[in-house]
């Protein structure tokens, strides 16, 4: 009941934004004479960045797989990572991707099932700690600019609340896994189950310190090739941007709309791209089109991991619904220390 409320909250947040955006004719208007003069010929690049990203994604996910003695092929890996994208994008309110991912890396280990989990933990965990030394060193390299606006100042301390609160959320975690305080925390603590899954998936890793780090560098270049498909888009409608220019503002742009506000950002997004790019002396309707054109590219992936799910057969050959590869997963989540 509670899921299900939280997303006809961020439903009607999501219409309220769109319609925010696109309420103004004349905006509407030059983003139609944008569109025309666009050369979408930049889309291709694009779309092969994305491309890119999630087979980079796939190698990272094995590399922590393989630490931990999990082996399935590179393919069924990849799979699983398109089948995620799919459901991540399509499934509303929820993280359904990640339960959809979990569920089925389960099914294909038929050793260590809370290990399969814990790799998509620390998976997630490697990939935030990436993002906040990209945003440290873009931030220090845009700082001047970034500054130069109440809004934008505003948006920098809401990411560094926002990166910092999650650090230091690690940083318990750590504490947990080295002490192993596990079953010493609160029953009603925020986060708590999240924080001993960290703590478990700390110690799995704690002694493969080689994984680690090649799964960090692989999920810094990851970031830096999501920012470049909204480099691409907004080469589509204009050359006034240079690639610091989207670089300095993706941080910001792919950290807040990481908040479940609406629904997978849409809205959000294109707010956020029009007081950003405003820096830059770009127009709103343009800012529109490059925010909507680089979430079209995942879209667009994301509708190929639909494809790769209908040809999708788990090794066990059963199949499931989604309650109950939501049931699996939190058995696994809540209790992963003690799963075989």
């Amino acid at each position: 009941m509670k899921r299900a409320l939280t997303t006809v909250i961020q439903l009607a947040i999501t219409i309220a934004l769109l319609w925010w955006i696109f309420k103004d004719s004349d905006k509407r208007a030059n983003m139609m004479t944008a569109l025309h003069t666009a050369n979408l010929w930049w889309f291709l690049p694009g779309l092969a960045a994305f491309g890119l990203v999630l087979v980079i994604q796939t190698q990272r996910w094995q590399i922590l797989l393989r630490a931990i003695g999990i082996h399935f092929s590179w393919l069924r890996a990849w799979q699983l990572v398109m089948v995620g994208m799919f459901f991540n994008l399509f499934l509303l309110g929820a993280t359904g991707g990640d339960v959809v991912k979990i569920f089925y890396a389960m099914r294909e280990t038929k050793t260590d099932k809370a290990a399969a989990f814990l790799s998509i933990v620390l998976d997630r965990v490697l990939g935030l700690l990436a993002l906040v030394l990209i945003s440290l060193l873009i931030v220090a390299w845009q700082f001047q600019t970034l500054m130069s606006t109440p809004m934008a100042q505003g948006l920098l301390a809401t990411i560094a609340l926002i990166l910092g609160g999650s650090v230091g959320v690690i940083a318990v975690g750590v504490v947990v896994a080295v002490l192993r305080l596990e079953d010493k925390l609160p029953a009603r603590m925020p986060m708590r189950r999240g924080i001993i899954d960290l703590a478990v998936a700390i110690r799995h890793y704690v002694s493969r310190p080689g994984a680690l780090l090649s799964a960090f560098v692989l999920a810094f270049f990851v970031h830096i090739l999501v920012f470049s498909t909204f480099y691409f888009s907004a080469r589509a409608f204009t050359d006034q941007l240079t690639i610091a220019n989207i670089y300095s503002v993706m941080p910001i742009v792919n950290t807040i709309t990481s908040l479940p506000i609406s629904l997978q950002g849409v809205g959000f997004r294109e707010g956020l791209f029009q007081n950003l790019l405003a820096l830059y002396n770009i127009k709103p309707a343009v800012a529109v089109l490059i925010s909507m054109g680089g979430y079209l590219m995942t879209v667009a992936w994301s509708l190929v991991g639909g494809l790769v799910f209908l040809f999708y057969r788990p090794s066990d050959g059963r199949t499931a619904s989604l309650r109950e590869m939501s049931a699996a997963t939190e058995q696994i989540a809540e209790h992963p220390e003690t799963m075989p």
